[in-house]
Parts: C-alpha cells; sequence; structure tokens
C-alpha cells in the first residue's frame, strides 16, 4: 500500500462506519448520500484488502481486520484533528459555534441559562442548543455529533465517554411565605403533617430518598403530587399550601415570594457531571467552552447567597 496514495476522507469514512455499524446511520453522521458512502466503502475494502463489513443480523457487522483497525484508527483521526484545531486556534470574541447540549431541566435552569447569557458578551458568536437529556439514547446521539455535552449524575454516564465531575448538590425545603405551616426550625414531625409535591422524572412515582429517611424515622409523608419538572413544582408550591424539597441552586435567583427552609430531615444530596464523547475531546473550541462552563460553576459556589 502506497500511504502517500490515502484520502483521509476515507479513514473517516471507516471510523463512521465502525462506530454506527449501519450505511444509513453513517452517511447520515457524514453528510453524503447512501450510493457516496457505499463508494466510499467499496475503495476501502480494495485498499485494505477486506470486506470491512458484511451485513449482519442488525446492520453491518465488522471483520476482524476491521475491529483491528478501529482504535488505532480512532486515535490517530482525533490527534489528526486535534493538530488541525491547534493550528486555526480559536477565538471565542469572532468564531463561531454551535454546541448543543443535553440537560435535565433542573440543569437548564440553574447553570445553564445563566451561563449562556453570560457567556454573550465574550463569545457572541457562540450558539447553544439545549435539549432534554435522554440517557438510553445518549450514547448514539454523542457519536452522531447531535449531542455535544451532557449533564447527568455519574452513575449514568455511558463508559465509553469522557466525564468531568461539575457540581455537588444539596436540596432545600421551599413554601410559599405566606404557609401558614411551615416555619423556620419545623420538626420531622410537622415536616411529614405538610402536603408535599415531589420530582419523578420517569412519572408516577410517589417516593424519593427524602421518604426513606422518614420511614427510617418511623414516619411518613403526605405526597399529593408529582411532577416530571422542577419548574412545575415551583408553581405549585408560589400556588398553593404544597411544599417541596428542591435543589438548592433551582431557586438561588427565584426566590420571589418562596421561603426557603433547611429540611428537618438529612435529604442526601446527588452530584452532577458534564460528559462528552472521544470526538470532541480535542477540539479547541470544546475545550475552551468547558473550562468556562467549569469556572462559571465555580464561581456561582463562592457566592451562594441562600
Amino acid at each position: 500500500m502506497n500511504t502517500s496514495d490515502v484520502d483521509f476522507n476515507l479513514l473517516a469514512t471507516l471510523e463512521a462506519l465502525l462506530a454506527e455499524r449501519n450505511v444509513t446511520h453513517a452517511a447520515r453522521r457524514l453528510r453524503i448520500s447512501q450510493p457516496a458512502l457505499s463508494s466510499r466503502l467499496g475503495r476501502l475494502r480494495e485498499l485494505f484488502g477486506d470486506q470491512l463489513l458484511v451485513p449482519g443480523h442488525r446492520g453491518m457487522t465488522p471483520t476482524a481486520k476491521a475491529l483491528e483497525l478501529e482504535e488505532p484508527l480512532k486515535a490517530a483521526l482525533n490527534g489528526l484533528r486535534g493538530v488541525v484545531a491547534a493550528a486555526c486556534g480559536f477565538d471565542p470574541s469572532t468564531d463561531r459555534l454551535v454546541v448543543n447540549i443535553a440537560a435535565s431541566d433542573y440543569m437548564q435552569a440553574s447553570v445553564l441559562l445563566d451561563f449562556t447569557l453570560a457567556l454573550r458578551q465574550e463569545a457572541p458568536g457562540i450558539r447553544i442548543a439545549l435539549r432534554n437529556i435522554d440517557v438510553s439514547r445518549l450514547e448514539g446521539h454523542m457519536e452522531e455529533g447531535t449531542v455535544d455535552l451532557a449533564f447527568l449524575t455519574p452513575d449514568l454516564i455511558p463508559d465509553a465517554l469522557r466525564s468531568r465531575p461539575l457540581l455537588a448538590e444539596r436540596y432545600v425545603l421551599i413554601a410559599r411565605k405566606a404557609h401558614p405551616a411551615a416555619p423556620r426550625g419545623l420538626t420531622a414531625e410537622a415536616f411529614a403533617r405538610l402536603d408535599h409535591v415531589i420530582v419523578s422524572p420517569r412519572g408516577g412515582g410517589f417516593c424519593t430518598a427524602a421518604d426513606n429517611v422518614l420511614e427510617s424515622m418511623n414516619l411518613r409523608r403526605n405526597v399529593v403530587m408529582s411532577a416530571s419538572s422542577f419548574l412545575v413544582v415551583l408553581d405549585a408550591v408560589r400556588n398553593s399550601d404544597v411544599v417541596a424539597l428542591v435543589p438548592e441552586r433551582l431557586v438561588r435567583n427565584r426566590v420571589g415570594n418562596l421561603r426557603v427552609l433547611e429540611p428537618p430531615i438529612p435529604v442526601p444530596g446527588f452530584s452532577v457531571s458534564m460528559a462528552w464523547h472521544e470526538r470532541g475531546h480535542g477540539d479547541l473550541a470544546q475545550r475552551w467552552f468547558r473550562q468556562k462552563l467549569l469556572e462559571h460553576v465555580a464561581s456561582q459556589a463562592r457566592t451562594r447567597p441562600l
């Protein structure tokens, strides 16, 4: 093989085919037609003297030769992308960038909204597309390039993705300011007697970690409603006598007519990490974006108003 004749677009095509195991999906990922991709696959087979991918029960099945090539090919192409990105550089004041982010409504409202607005002055050419996270399809979305960055608890991050801890969160108790039975110094027994609204992301649930704590104290609270969104919970609390345990960051800038209290029971908190695909790991623009987000969250932690 004369390596000077190698078309690097062919190698990117092989990378996409090995990642997708599907001609249609690989063509969509590369933004080319299926006939064009099939033509490239034919040239790849000729180049390597191997079928590389053959029809299987579900999509395409890689040959032993293709599997042998997969990791070295990925590393080589990512290295090449990094060289090109470093040579071109990234200037946030003038360059344009679209960042596709998958996150819960909590992360969108409590962190990403403020971050996006704060970034406008420094990087006016950056556009951020927020979408609700679908953990079951996250790895596929990142491989396709439809998601660049995701925010989720560490236990849910697929092994194939890179990640970094972002924040640790705790819960606070909220009630409307005129609530007749939610004073400071609330006991666990009085807390359990209140009407509660909770978040059940998958819908239909009426139990959270706080209920396990209450059960260990031989107490049971009255959960009158569960919602799929924390933002719905905030509206419910503002406009009625229900109370709720919510992440502290969610109400930092949304206190309004809410009273924010320390829970009278030890409610377990949670942590959030950001995750990204190897595809964007060396990209200077995305690395800059991730670093700015880390700095933003760190500055939030230093200025806790509650």
